[in-house]
């Protein structure tokens, strides 16, 4: 009989190539989503109609809401849950800190309540983040690395983790957190960086943008593809024993690096003038000034530079990265190239205001 899962948080960049990954293994995929007067599925609209769709099912249901989850859970009675869903950009937690709190802290409580209450041997995956290292107090950051959170986000994704391993300590319940660092592709929602660099620059490349504003050009990240994180997601619950692992690519470069990369697949020719808040970068072959820097962009509480080890991942599941980070920038900027040539931005139009570095 084939496994049963369910992902919350399925309509965003991770929930689609998990959801894509688990279905070629033969799972039954059931994907949760918050009800919304828009549409948000545009990332697994193609399962519905894909070769397995008679495998995958949406239903809605809301990390804030006990019932809803208590529903779904028990009638799906899943062999794995994996929990990817979140309010998941760390600027926009500064504005909303409750509701972040309560997604991303009290909604991993609740579905772990949820298991031990329904006596379920459900496999329970937390996606935990790089961002609970915030000032990091060590470098490289790993499993046993101290948490030093910065941002709402970051002190709800430390509560998280904390309350999976009592749970799992505690009640005995499979469960496991992956701490993810920074993991990008197409699929990136259009309020981090990665995707507002590569989208705002092929606007520019075809005529739509003349200028693109970013915020810490210095800002360093552990960039990975997320399609292979997906892979790592599943490994951790395929593992004989609940554990912790951090996944990521132990390489760091800048926002800087990564836009310089996305220029050159553009076919321009970046170079930089000025210094601070008056520093621009430059198309040398058109002349004219694409890059600007905004105070607006910049943090309440900046991380400066994360980067992960992920040795014991590499030595107890065999998992690496497949995907290096100029291949990774690559393939964004063509594909976004693509995507603004076909008006498929994944609703610019409506997120562009709202844009921080992530």
């Amino acid at each position: 009989m084939s496994k049963k899962a369910l992902i919350t948080g399925v309509t965003g960049q991770d929930g689609s190539y998990l959801a894509e990954l688990l279905l070629k293994k033969g799972y039954r995929v059931y994907g949760l989503q918050r009800g919304a007067s828009v549409p948000n599925t545009a990332r697994v609209d193609h399962l519905n109609g894909g070769s397995s769709p008679a495998n995958f099912f949406m239903a809605y249901a809301d990390l804030s809401d006990s019932s809803s989850l208590t529903n779904i859970i028990n009638r799906i009675k899943p062999d794995e849950i994996y929990n990817l869903g979140a309010q998941s950009h760390v600027q926009i937690s500064f504005d909303i800190p409750e509701y972040t709190a309560n997604v991303d802290a009290l909604g991993p409580l609740r579905i772990l309540e949820i298991i031990r209450g329904l006596n379920l041997p459900t496999r329970y995956y937390q996606a935990s983040s790089s961002e609970m290292f915030g000032k990091v107090l060590a470098t490289p950051q790993n499993e046993k690395t101290p948490l030093n959170p910065q941002s709402p986000y970051g002190l709800s994704k430390v509560f998280a983790f904390h309350i999976t391993k009592i749970y799992r300590e505690g009640y005995g319940i499979f469960a496991s957190n992956g701490m993810l660092f920074n993991h990008e592709s197409p699929r990136r929602g259009l309020n981090f960086v990665t995707r507002k660099i590569t989208v705002g620059m092929a606007r520019i490349k075809l005529g739509l943008q003349k200028t693109l504003q970013l915020g810490n050009l210095e800002s360093k990240r552990d960039w990975g593809y997320a399609k292979d994180y997906a892979e790592a997601v599943w490994m951790i619950l395929q593992h004989k024993e609940p554990d912790d692992f951090v996944i990521a690519t132990g390489e760091t470069h800048t926002v800087r690096e990564f836009v310089q990369e996305v220029a050159g697949h553009l076919d321009f020719d970046l170079v930089w003038r000025g210094k601070g808040l008056k520093e621009h970068g430059i198309d040398r072959k058109s002349g004219k000034v694409i890059i600007e820097i905004s105070p607006k962009y910049f943090r309440p509480k900046e991380v400066d530079t994360l980067i992960g080890d992920a040795s014991k991942a590499r030595r107890i599941l065999g998992w690496k990265p497949k995907t290096k980070f100029v291949q990774l920038a690559k393939l964004m900027a063509l594909a976004d190239l693509e995507n603004v040539k076909r008006g498929q931005e994944l609703g610019l139009a409506m997120e562009t205001s709202s844009n921080r570095n992530s």
